[in-house]
């Protein structure tokens, strides 16, 4: 390709027969750092830190912080600590009166903790909160029978969740609330603060002394704990909490308190497999004619 040197307007010839490449100057983008070559790292003791900063670019620094969650506290904040033979000792022995006298030595912070739990929510009285909170664990766990994960996070805290749904991924849960033999009442009652003075969180103990039953069965439709026809007594020590700061907060279950004088749990029964003999190549299982023995109810202790 040929191009005469004539005015704008004037006529072009082409030279078909010899044509002559064009060539277009392309200017890349300038590399002021260069990173290293695959498999030289380690090799040359060259900081390229340095010298990026003296091309003029900056590594961005990172940042190693764990995400904090202001809806919930972590923990319990100043645990009750329940009398050893609670819900055993009448109130007219010996025994019951000290341990009716000591909830009143204790109740003095409770009280403070309740009063500025009335500021921020002024419908709370401890009488309507203990049957409301008993409400609100009788949800909780039938959500959770149900797998219904959206309405259970409502009625938990971020941190009671993972503790309720740990493990329950391939069972089956029977849980059933029957009757309360005791009416539910507060116990303990506190106020913390966290990250910032003014940040409230609202904890409240209620005591609950009911009869439920319970029965979990693992992926094969086999017992491992409990029986659905036969009631136990349990007496808890539940922990409900609020972000009392949050016009929209909710009181939501946060935990539980056992007590070091609780009996042991009962043993959880696994199914365990039996290997089978082991098969030549070609032969068939059928063909050995092997008999599998019945087996046997194993307990493993949770």
């Amino acid at each position: 390709l040929s191009v005469s040197t004539r005015p704008f307007n004037a006529e072009v010839s082409l030279d078909v027969q010899h044509p002559v490449p064009l060539f277009l100057p392309v200017r890349t983008k300038k590399r002021y750092f260069i990173p290293p070559a695959v498999g030289m790292k380690g090799k040359g003791e060259e900081n390229t830190e340095a010298k990026a900063r003296a091309a003029g670019i900056v590594f961005r620094q990172q940042y190693f912080e764990r995400p904090i969650n202001i809806a919930c506290t972590a923990g319990i904040f100043d645990p009750y600590v329940p009398p050893e033979g609670d819900a055993r000792l009448s109130s007219l022995s010996k025994g019951g009166l000290k341990q009716r006298t000591e909830q009143i030595r204790q109740s003095a912070a409770s009280q403070l903790a309740i009063r500025k739990i009335k500021e921020h929510d002024s419908e709370f009285t401890t009488k309507d909160f203990s049957e409301r909170a008993q409400e609100i664990f009788i949800e909780a766990h039938n959500c959770l029978t149900q797998f219904n994960k959206e309405k259970l996070h409502s009625l938990v805290t971020e941190r009671c969740y993972p503790e309720m749904t740990r493990g329950n991924r391939y069972k089956t849960i029977c849980w059933r609330f029957l009757e309360s033999l005791e009416p539910p009442r507060v116990v303990h009652a506190r106020c913390p603060d966290m990250v910032s003075k003014g940040n409230l969180y609202g904890q409240v103990t209620v005591r609950m002394h009911s009869k439920q039953t319970l029965a979990i069965y693992d992926r094969f439709g086999r017992l491992m704990l409990g029986s659905e026809e036969q009631p136990k007594d349990v007496l808890e020590y539940l922990v409900i909490e609020r972000h009392l700061v949050n016009p929209y907060g909710r009181w939501r279950l946060h935990g539980k308190i056992v007590p070091s004088w609780a009996p042991t749990k009962d043993p959880v029964i696994k199914t365990v497999m039996i290997p089978g003999p082991k098969l030549k190549p070609g032969e068939e299982f059928d063909a050995l004619n092997y008999s599998v023995p019945k087996p046997e109810a194993v307990q493993w202790n949770k």
